[in-house]
């Protein structure tokens, strides 16, 4: 990374926490370049000075460095896969065990749709099944800003138009040209700013410990080099319990080093299961 854009990412991180500099050269140079252009910028060091000014512009670079695209039940062939195989494993293990509860992490949640989408479908299954467990869904992501909207669980047609009909009437209300998700999901979920790049942890402080059931982490590793995605991995495999689930995104993979503790379970889905050892 050449100094000068260096010099941008470290002040953001020094002024908000927020450490960008294990994302790909590239990717920061365009959308760096995005805010340049948008506050008539024409170099790195010209920038620089503008956020030394200009603090509220932080929020817009965090804005536009961070990838909150996304919608309920992206990747259908994967959720409908969790709901048919996945969850029920899970859950009906944790019947028979002492202290039962399911938990389960969205890292890199946007505006929420994902850890919604995963309540959704445990609700399903515990009301079809009648059970009763304990259900601790976890949802982080860097960005505070899109976090306070994920907590308002509002949505523009965009995001929901891979729901289903009947589950679209069951759990969002219409407000306006918007879509409202209804309180019981949207209790389920706990949100909170956790930075996947920040070593004095391998979870989210919320959740306590890590022994996740199932950890998601889609669409994520992609914009990070391969030292950094080591380095996720590696606190993902961490977070997760013996037989844990590990969910990517359709152009991702366990880094080279975790690909013999990680078996996929699906030809079609890219859901890698670790060792129960």
């Amino acid at each position: 990374m050449k100094n000068d854009l260096k010099s941008v990412i470290n002040y953001l991180k020094e002024q908000r926490g927020s450490d960008f500099s294990g994302y790909r050269t590239s990717m920061i140079e365009r959308r760096v370049n995005q805010r340049l252009s948008a506050v008539s910028c024409k170099t790195y060091p010209e920038y620089l000075h503008h956020l030394k000014k200009q603090p509220g512009e932080l929020d817009h670079l965090i804005d536009v460095l961070t990838i909150n695209v996304s919608r309920f039940f992206r990747d259908t062939l994967a959720f409908e896969y969790i709901a048919d195989r996945v969850l029920p494993e899970i859950v009906y293990q944790k019947k028979n065990t002492a202290d039962p509860s399911l938990r389960i992490w969205s890292a890199g949640c946007s505006m929420g749709e994902e850890p919604y989408s995963i309540a959704i479908l445990i609700n399903e299954l515990f009301e079809k099944e009648e059970m009763e467990i304990d259900i601790n869904l976890f949802a982080t992501d860097i960005d505070i800003r899109i976090l306070k909207k994920a907590e308002k669980a509002i949505y523009p047609f965009e995001s929901i138009k891979n729901v289903k009909y009947r589950l679209l009437k069951e759990y969002f209300v219409p407000k306006g040209k918007s879509f409202r998700l209804i309180p019981k999901i949207k209790d389920m979920v706990t949100f909170s700013c956790y930075d996947l790049l920040d070593n004095r942890s391998y979870a989210p402080p919320e959740s306590v410990f890590g022994s996740f059931d199932m950890v998601f982490c889609k669409n994520v590793l992609i914009y990070f080099n391969a030292e950094y995605q080591d380095l996720i991995i590696g606190k993902l495999y961490r977070s997760l319990g013996k037989g844990g689930y590990l969910v990517l995104g359709e152009a991702e993979v366990p880094s080279i080093k975790y690909q013999r503790r990680f078996k996929k379970v699906n030809t079609y889905c890219h859901i890698y299961q670790k060792s129960k050892r």
